[in-house]
Order: structure tokens, then sequence, then C-alpha cells
């Protein structure tokens, strides 16, 4: 079975990203519906475009990878489903950095 990634290929500068959901149950055992909670801000890259296209024709090399950890701005990036999977479609800028796994 194919994957979301291996179906979508990003153009340009854009990523494709799998939001990492929070736990529904906070630390003291309170279960929070689902509109009581905020949009992730942190996923999976699951594929990359090739690049920003210049004026002068060269292309920027994108900064991440596929299988990155990302931070990303609240509202940043176009929703869309595929298979049943939630996912987000944002430029690369919309990226605030790439959280180092330890």
């Amino acid at each position: 079975m194919s994957t979301a990634g291996e179906k979508v290929r990003p153009l340009a500068d854009r990523v494709l990203v799998k939001p990492v959901t929070r736990e529904s149950v906070t630390k003291t055992g309170i279960v929070l519906p689902d509109t009581a909670k905020e949009k992730p801000q942190q996923g999976l890259v699951l594929a990359v475009g090739p690049g920003k296209l210049l004026d002068n024709g060269q292309r920027v090399k994108p900064e991440v990878n596929v299988g990155d950890h990302v931070l990303f701005s609240k509202y940043s990036g176009t929703e869309i489903k595929i298979d049943d999977e939630e996912l987000l479609i944002l430029r690369e800028s919309d990226v605030m950095g790439v959280v180092e796994e330890e």
C-alpha cells in the first residue's frame, strides 16, 4: 500500500506534512473534547518539493527533508485529506524550525 507521501508530489518550495496530534487526556486525567484542542503545530515531513525557482532560473534546495519533525505556524498551510488522513501542504517559509531528536 502506498503512503500519502508517495501519492502527492509537492511543487516548488512546498512541503507535505502530517500534523502530530496532541494527547486528548491531560496529565491529571481530564479528557479534552475535540473542540477544546488546539491545532497541532508540529508535524512529520512526508514529501518535499524540488525547491523554490528564482527569477534567474536557479533552484534553491529545500532545507527540510523527508522524515524531519518540524514546527510550523498554527494557521499556516492548506489542509487536505488523503485516504482518511489529515495532512497539510505548506510553503517551506511557513516552517519555523526542525525539531532535533536526541
